[in-house]
Parts: C-alpha cells; structure tokens; sequence
C-alpha cells in the first residue's frame, strides 16, 4: 500500500470515502500548495478619458456610452460577477473600441485589459445583441417625416418629392472558409454587399446587410421587404437610385444619355442628391474604421455591419461630433490575391531585366 492511502486508511475505513476521490484531492490541494488566481487591473476608460479622448478612442462620449450601455443591457448583463466578470459598459467598450479602430483582437484586448479570446467573444456579444436593435434604429420615414425629408432634399438639388436615396456599398472581408466563390465581387476581393436608405440628414432608413460581394444591386432590392413594400403600397415620394437600379413609379434613375437641355439639368440635379449616399457611407466608414476590412466570417461580418449601422444612427440622432483630426488612420486593405497586379510586376520585372541584359 502506498503512503498516501496509508496517510488516509483510517479514515477510509470508518467513511467508506471513495480512494480515488482521496487521492485526487490530496494531489491536487495537499501535495502542492494551492496557488491564488490573478487578475489583471483592467483599465476604467469611462474614469480615466476625458471627453475628447473617449471620441478619439471609442467615437462616442460618456453619456452617448451609457446609452448604448442601458439599450443591450438585457442582452449582456451577467447573473453575477463571479471571475470577475465584465460589466455591462466594459463590453460596450470592447465593442466600441473594436469597431473605431477595426485593428486586431490583441490590440483591443492590450488597451482594455483583457486578453484575445475575451475580445473575440465580447464583440460577438456586442455585434449580436446591437444587430438586433436594427427595426428599432432603422425605419422608413413616416407620414409625418416625410414632409422634412421632402424639404431637406429639395434644397439639395431641386428635385421635388424626394424621400430618400438608395445605393449599395462593399464591406471587404476576409476569403471565407466555405463557398469562397459566392463572395467575389466584379473588381476582385471578397466582400458583404451591403443595401442602404438615407435620407438628407445622413440617417439610414432601411438596410439590408446579407448579400455575398457577387450579388448585384438590383437583385438585391428584388428580394427586399423593401421592394415588395412600396410595390404593394407605394410611398408619397421617390427614391433616387443610379443606372443600377430599374426605373420603377417609386425609384427615379438618371436618363443613361442626356440628349436634351432638360435630361441634362435632371441629370444634375439628380447627381447632387445622390450625393447624399456618398457622404452617408463616407461618414459610415469614417466613423467605424472596422468597414474597412473584417477579419471574420460572413455571418460574424454581418452582424458587426449591422452594429454599426445602429450605431451611426444613434451618432447621428445624438449629434455626436464626428472628430476627424482624432480619428485613427484607417487600415490600407490590400488583397493578397490580385492576379492582374501580380502579373503586371511580373511583367515590369521582366523588363527592367532584359534592359539590364542589353
């Protein structure tokens, strides 16, 4: 018999423990010390930052933070803070700190406090429980915002009975693990085809974030709940779309050639209010450097884009400042796999050694 089952026959015998119970406990607590977990300090960004440098670091201030902090606090609130569990602004903060910068999980992790997998399942979390505010943040405008819209965009471009401005725009994300193909869009790399809505004050009506890269605009309204809306119940306006777009009673395209004065000037007038699509996603990418390029796969990509969707309407709505001296440079996305430049360096390379040779 060995020493440890020695140590602990006597108590064997008037218990009837189970040995290897004894063993495994003598083991683990007696045959070494038991050694106290650590916790890092995490940082107290919502404490520690003033005002300026939480926009700089998260695009929002503390009271717009607390905000977004009360509407998923359902989803995300922890039964207890058992581990030392983060708190319900803690996460908002990972999320935010991840869509501002759009850098690397690590990075994120080092500046909180926490470590990579951490960040890989809070802004899962976040992405999720924001994503499904979309019906709440994003809606067509109403008969009583319809007259405001109507105004704001006459004064862009004088073109009457205007309510919004459709376009679709690419979110590049990594080559995905399954049906890679699907995701390839016409000028090369992988990407999520994102539909917008906006109307003259930059807010995002309607959105449809779902399309692999290689869908096309037009499919794209086809298949929305916002096609077979206006086709059953035709709104009290237009929406101005480019020559992607069909000519619909409610969707206005540019004429492909203008062979008069009068196409001309609709043309151009045209041109000034689709304009405001631009600056929309021009904002939208500004504000969240994420867009830039995820790292994820499409259904995780998805529900990040739809995040921030959410979250620039709120921006909008709360007028946050959008502070473009502070802002992180934007990360340059380069494709990895771009046939057509690689054999034109393979071509210049060429060159430059056959002019050696002569």
């Amino acid at each position: 018999m060995s020493r440890t089952t020695s140590v602990y026959s006597p108590f064997l015998k008037e218990r009837g423990t189970d040995l290897a119970g004894i063993v495994h406990h003598y083991h683990r607590f007696g045959g070494r010390g038991y050694r106290q977990r650590v916790y890092v300090e995490r940082a107290q960004p919502l404490e520690q930052y003033t005002t300026e440098e939480l926009y700089a670091r998260f695009r929002f201030g503390n009271a717009d933070i607390k905000y977004i902090a009360d509407l998923v606090r359902p989803k995300l609130q922890r039964r207890t803070r058992r581990s030392h569990s983060l708190s319900v602004e803690q996460q908002v903060l990972i999320g935010l700190r991840f869509y501002a910068s759009g850098t690397f999980y690590q990075v994120v992790g080092d500046s909180i406090g926490v470590d990579n997998s951490t960040v890989n399942y809070v802004v899962k979390a976040v992405s999720i429980a924001l994503a499904s505010l979309v019906n709440q943040f994003v809606s067509f405008p109403n008969d009583v915002q319809i007259a405001h819209t109507k105004h704001k965009f006459f004064t862009l471009g004088n073109m009457p009975n205007t309510i919004g401005v459709i376009d679709c725009t690419h979110v590049h994300i990594q080559a995905p693990h399954e049906r890679d193909w699907e995701y390839i869009k016409q000028k090369g790399g992988r990407s999520i085809n994102i539909q917008l809505v906006g109307d003259a004050d930059l807010i995002i009506t309607n959105c449809v974030g779902k399309w692999p890269g290689s869908v096309h605009d037009a499919r794209i309204l086809r298949e929305s709940a916002l096609y077979r809306e206006l086709q059953t119940n035709p709104p009290d306006g237009i929406i101005l779309g480019d020559s992607a777009y069909p000519l619909l009673p409610w969707l206005i395209t540019p004429f492909l050639a203008a062979s008069t004065p009068a196409q001309a000037r609709f043309n151009t007038a045209h041109c000034k209010k689709s304009c405001a699509i631009e600056r929309l996603n021009g904002v939208l990418n500004r504000r969240f450097a994420c867009l830039n390029y995820l790292r994820v796969e499409p259904q995780g990509a998805c529900n990040i884009i739809l995040a921030c969707i959410v979250l620039h309407n709120i921006a909008t709505r709360r007028n946050v400042p959008l502070c473009e001296d502070v802002y992180d440079a934007p990360e340059s996305f380069e494709e990895p796999d771009q046939p057509l430049a690689f054999f034109i360096q393979i071509l210049l390379t060429s060159f430059e050694q056959h002019k050696l040779k002569v």
